[in-house]
């Protein structure tokens, strides 16, 4: 089971814990960069554009992904979604059939995502391309891998929620930083800050003096009367279940119970036989997000699926602040690619 990130990470100043690990983040990091360096060893002939994090975890890349979908759908092309499919067993490449596919099989982000437009989930980034690009993809869309050197990609926006930035801004296992900044900086094109706060202000400073373009956005919750001045339990499996929460306080729910699980957690039979217990015996509404529904829509087990029938939603849509500067940024992509 993959473990929640350390609290420690995502303090603005670096503490005792992060300094004991300070040397293995060094190694860490050295390791990582080399890859990261790495000559691509793939390319397909239609733009591939990457939609990534500086951390470890989630931070907004599957929300965004979608937007950028949608925009691109909006003026006529054909976007694919390439995904690796975390959490799901199917190596691929394989286009993902909502209709069909369980999140146990293709991960519970690519069901999302196939909900925005086609997907395909493959752990060979190229042999994914390739098989968007036969099945008519005019632009690939990928979902994470922005450190990953395997396919050749054309553009690529990192995302970052404002609230935390990169933390203390050190390496695995000091801080959430999957290869030092400075490395990841120069193979950014365009950094998207999620919401307020100082840790993307920071993050702002440092991508303004390498010449980032800066993009804002903003998480909406869509209104959900079921939800909105309830007494609830909260219940969420994703990089940063708080971030939920707060969410849901914003939108007027009263939380009395909350329960935070490690990003695409699998409930197990006895967590999800704890929370309709407590639920129903303090007459609470079950809430979580749209990413956990999938896996308990998709779950093996009959208690799983009756927790899945009892829980509400609270859908949140990625809004950008300047949405025309984005779609700018996707045509002048498209435009300059070589085989356009």
């Amino acid at each position: 089971m993959q473990r929640s990130a350390p609290d420690f990470w995502w303090q603005q100043r670096i503490g005792l814990k992060a300094l004991a690990l300070a040397p293995v983040a060094f190694v860490y990091g050295r390791i990582a960069r080399r890859r990261m360096r790495q000559p691509a060893r793939d390319r397909v002939s239609v733009p591939v554009i990457v939609v990534g994090n500086f951390v470890a975890g989630g931070a907004g890349k599957t929300p965004t992904t979608i937007v950028l979908a949608k925009l691109l759908l909006d003026e006529g092309h054909r976007p694919f979604i390439l995904t690796r499919g975390y959490g799901g067993s199917l190596e691929g490449p394989v286009r993902v059939d909502p209709d069909t596919h369980l999140a146990g099989e293709v991960g519970d982000e690519a069901l999302l995502l196939a909900d925005a437009a086609p997907t395909i989930v493959s752990a060979d980034r190229g042999a994914g391309a390739r098989m968007a690009v036969e099945a008519g993809a005019d632009v690939v869309l990928m979902d994470d891998g922005f450190q990953n050197p395997a396919l050749f990609r054309d553009f690529a926006f990192v995302v970052a929620e404002g609230a935390v930035g990169v933390g203390n801004a050190m390496t695995i296992p000091a801080g959430p930083l999957r290869v030092p900044l400075r490395d990841q900086m120069v193979k950014a094109n365009a950094l998207i800050i999620i919401g307020p706060g100082e840790g993307g202000a920071r993050l702002v400073r440092q991508a303004a003096r390498r010449g980032l373009t800066v993009l804002r956005a903003d998480l909406k919750p869509r209104p959900n009367p079921e939800v909105s001045g309830r007494r609830v339990l909260a219940f969420a499996g994703i990089g940063r279940p708080q971030k939920f929460f707060d969410t849901l306080e914003e939108f007027g729910a009263e939380i009395v119970e909350h329960r935070a699980f490690p990003d695409h957690h699998v409930l197990t039979r006895q967590e999800v036989q704890e929370i309709l217990t407590t639920a129903e015996e303090k007459g609470l509404v079950p809430v979580t997000t749209t990413k956990d529904m999938r896996r308990l829509e998709g779950g093996d087990q009959e208690l799983m699926r009756w927790l899945a029938g009892a829980a509400r939603v609270v859908e949140v849509d990625l809004v950008f602040r300047d949405p025309r500067r984005v779609m700018e940024l996707l045509r002048r992509v498209i435009r300059d690619h070589p085989f356009h």
